[in-house]
């Protein structure tokens, strides 16, 4: 049951020349076809050298092939070949004949295709039978509707377990038209959702419904009911005043700086004032308390009868010699002791800006 080293040439170069590309395949989907075909058909090598096969040999033959596609993959056809073989002891032809009915399968786009099915062989002086084959072909469309293919395929007896082999060349031809693909129905457009406008009179990005604070300013940060929002801090104010030896007369060039004293005063009205006064460590300390006490109500005078501070609100007191600024008894020491001072501290609220 050998093959001719001729159909193994031949196979490998049908199989070389194969190329497995898309060949711009039309829609094949319920399509009949129709084939012509010539065909170059080897006997197995045994029967060439049996007498009870007429020593036949290699010869062409031709057919046709009618057949439908089911879908892009499946397909079946019945094919009918006539072949004319040689035989080695004669010059005289050997007639031979092909039907049978086959399954087809597409590879993908590549082109190629696999062919399998039950053929009855019959050869003039020779017995008939049945046989299996299976095949592999490529198939290039050259149009929308005519395609050329190559195919192989072995031929495996029912009956006496010989196998044969043909190449296959030929054109096929489409009949009626591609079915129609419906073109997918575009997704809607997508409905933009309404532009809800929300009244911000003030632009503070709280709506004027949940506004609780209408018309802040626009450098302002708000909080979620549209309201500034403040931050406390503490400012201070300090009043330092020196005097002369033995004196409680206010020295001109502080009158500038009480005078501010009494506008922190009335700016923050929440706030109240000590006036503390001091004495150099000379002379007595009765004397130096009571010295200490003139200078501290010669400030307060000044903020309530001046700059109209209200008495409840100014507190003078005099320390005399007990709380020196500068330790020692030198003259130094004595002219930074002479003294008063005044320390006002507030919480004031402040804006938050963006």
């Amino acid at each position: 049951m050998k093959l001719s080293t001729s159909a193994i040439a031949i196979t490998a170069a049908l199989l070389s020349t194969t190329v497995l590309a898309d060949s711009s395949k039309p829609v094949l989907t319920d399509r009949a076809f129709g084939s012509l075909f010539a065909e170059y058909y080897l006997p197995d090598g045994e029967k060439t050298e049996s007498a009870d096969w007429s020593f036949q040999d290699k010869g062409l033959g031709f057919g046709f092939e009618l057949g439908y596609y089911f879908n892009e993959t499946w397909g079946m056809r019945l094919e009918h070949s006539k072949q004319r073989l040689e035989q080695l002891n004669t010059d005289e032809k050997l007639s031979a004949e092909r039907t049978g009915l086959d399954a087809l399968y597409n590879v993908g786009t590549t082109g190629m295709y696999i062919a399998g099915g039950l053929k009855h062989l019959q050869f003039k002086g020779g017995d008939d039978g049945y046989a299996v084959n299976a095949g592999v072909g490529y198939r290039y469309y050259a149009t929308d509707r005519v395609s050329l293919f190559g195919e192989m395929n072995r031929y495996q007896s029912l009956d006496d377990g010989f196998g044969d082999a043909g190449i296959k060349l030929g054109m096929s031809v489409l009949f009626g038209d591609a079915p129609v693909v419906a073109e997918p129905t575009p997704a809607p457009e997508p409905v933009a959702a309404p532009v809800v406008v929300v009244a911000d009179s003030d632009n503070d990005g709280v709506s004027d419904a949940n506004d609780l604070c209408p018309g802040t300013p626009s450098t302002d940060k708000v909080d979620a009911t549209g309201c500034s929002i403040f931050t406390e801090k503490e400012v201070n104010f300090t009043l330092k005043a020196q005097f002369a030896n033995d004196s409680a007369e206010i020295k001109p060039e502080y009158r500038t700086e009480i005078a501010e004293l009494a506008a922190f005063l009335k700016r923050f009205p929440g706030t109240d004032v000590e006036i503390g006064g001091h004495a150099s460590n000379v002379g007595s300390a009765a004397y130096n308390m009571k010295l200490s006490q003139r200078r501290a109500d010669a400030v307060a005078q000044v903020l309530t009868n001046e700059h109209g501070i209200s008495a409840s609100r100014v507190t003078a007191t005099g320390y005399g010699v007990n709380r020196p600024k500068v330790e020692g008894n030198t003259a130094a020491a004595h002219a930074a002791n002479r003294r008063i001072e005044a320390i006002v501290t507030a919480t004031v609220k402040e804006k938050v800006e963006r």
